[in-house]
C-alpha cells in the first residue's frame, strides 16, 4: 500500500476504492511526478468497459521517439472479458518506459484481475472515504503543511465542521484559504476567526453548531440553527450522528480522571476532543446523559426509516438535550 499523496512510478499502478476525489488526486499526483522525469509523457485513457481488444498492446508498443507512456484505465469495475484476458497477460511481460494505472472504483467485478495486481507487488493506493472528523481534520492539516502554511486546531476543527461532508469541497476549502488568507489578513497561520469569516455561514448550519448549542443547554439556539440546517438541504441523519458523537464523548469524559493526553490516550481520543468535552461536561449530570443517549438512540432508529416524520425526530432529540443540559 502507498500513500495517494506520493504514488510511485512503476509498471503497473492500481488505484482502487470508493472516493472518486482521493483516486483524482492519486493519479494527479502520479502524472504530475511522471512529468517531472519525463516532460514529453505521452498520457492516453482507456475506458474498461469499452475496451476493444488488442488495444493494450497497442498503447503499450515503443512510440517512434521513445518518450515515456502513462495510460490511464478507468471503469475497471464495469470491466470487460476483453480487458480481464488482456490486463492478466500484461502483467507477465510490461512494457518498459510505460506506467499503466489501473482506476478501479469498487465493487467484486475483477477481483481476479486485482488479486494478480497485488500478487505482483505493483503499488496499492486505497481510496477510501474519511468518514471520521479526525480523519477530515487530519487531511485539513496535511493540505496546509503540503502548502508549507499552518493552520490552528480550532481553525482544523470549524472548517471541518462547515465543509467536511463532501471531501473535494474540503480541500477546495483548503486551497481558498491556503490562496487567500495570506493577502486579505497577513497572517502566516490560519485562525478559526479566519475560517468563520470565509465559512461562518456554512457553520451556523451545520449539525455541529447545532449539537454545540444543545449540549451547551442553549435551546433556543440551537433549535433555530436546527431549522436553518434543515431549510438549507441538511439531512436528518447527519445531525443525530453529530449530536450523538458529541454526548457519547461527554459520557466517556464524564467520569474519567487525569490530564487531557492522559483521558486521550486512554479513550482513543485527542487531546482537544477532551478538552472540549470538559468544558461542556460542567452542565451536565450523569442521568442527563442517560437520558439523551436513550433519546438519541429513538432518533437514530427514525430518522433512519421508522418514522414518517424524521424532522420532528431530531426536533425532539435536540429539545430534549438542550433542555437537559443546565445553561451556561
Amino acid at each position: 500500500m502507498v500513500s495517494w499523496r506520493d504514488v510511485p512510478p512503476a509498471s503497473v499502478v492500481l488505484v482502487h476504492g470508493t472516493e472518486d476525489f482521493i483516486a483524482g488526486r492519486a493519479l494527479e499526483n502520479l502524472r504530475r511526478k511522471l512529468r517531472a522525469e519525463s516532460p514529453q509523457l505521452e498520457v492516453t485513457t482507456v475506458d474498461a468497459s469499452a475496451y476493444t481488444a488488442g488495444q493494450l498492446t497497442m498503447l503499450s508498443s515503443p512510440s517512434l521517439f521513445g518518450e515515456a507512456k502513462l495510460i490511464e484505465v478507468s471503469a475497471l469495475a464495469a470491466m470487460n472479458d476483453d480487458f480481464l484476458t488482456e490486463a492478466l497477460a500484461y502483467l507477465n511481460s510490461p512494457e518498459p518506459d510505460v506506467v499503466v494505472a489501473l482506476h478501479h472504483g469498487g465493487g467484486t467485478r475483477g477481483k481476479k484481475l486485482l488479486d494478480a495486481v497485488k500478487a505482483s507487488g505493483a503499488p496499492v493506493v486505497e481510496c477510501l472515504p474519511l468518514k471520521k472528523d479526525q480523519e477530515k481534520a487530519d487531511f485539513v492539516g496535511a493540505e496546509f503543511r503540503q502548502a508549507g502554511r499552518r493552520i490552528d486546531p480550532q481553525a482544523v476543527r470549524a472548517l471541518v465542521a462547515a465543509v467536511g461532508a463532501s471531501l473535494a469541497e474540503l480541500a477546495a476549502a483548503c486551497s481558498q484559504l491556503i490562496a487567500d488568507v495570506p493577502s486579505a489578513e497577513g497572517a502566516a497561520s490560519v485562525s478559526a476567526a479566519m475560517v468563520d469569516k470565509y465559512y461562518g455561514g456554512r457553520v451556523e448550519a451545520t449539525a455541529f453548531r447545532v449539537a454545540d448549542a444543545a449540549l451547551a443547554g442553549n435551546a433556543p439556539v440551537a433549535l433555530s440553527s436546527l431549522r436553518h440546517a434543515l431549510a438549507t438541504g441538511v439531512d436528518p441523519v447527519p445531525l443525530v450522528a453529530a449530536l450523538a458523537m458529541k454526548v457519547r464523548t461527554l459520557a466517556k469524559v464524564h467520569s474519567a480522571r487525569g490530564s487531557s493526553a492522559q483521558i486521550a490516550k486512554d479513550l482513543g481520543m485527542q487531546a482537544w476532543q477532551v478538552d472540549s468535552a470538559r468544558r461542556d461536561i460542567g452542565a451536565w449530570s450523569a442521568e442527563a446523559l442517560i437520558r439523551s443517549i436513550q433519546v438519541l438512540a429513538d432518533a437514530d432508529a427514525q430518522v433512519k426509516g421508522e418514522a414518517k416524520d424524521p424532522v420532528y425526530a431530531v426536533e425532539r432529540a435536540v429539545t430534549v438535550i438542550a433542555t437537559s443540559a443546565r445553561r451556561r
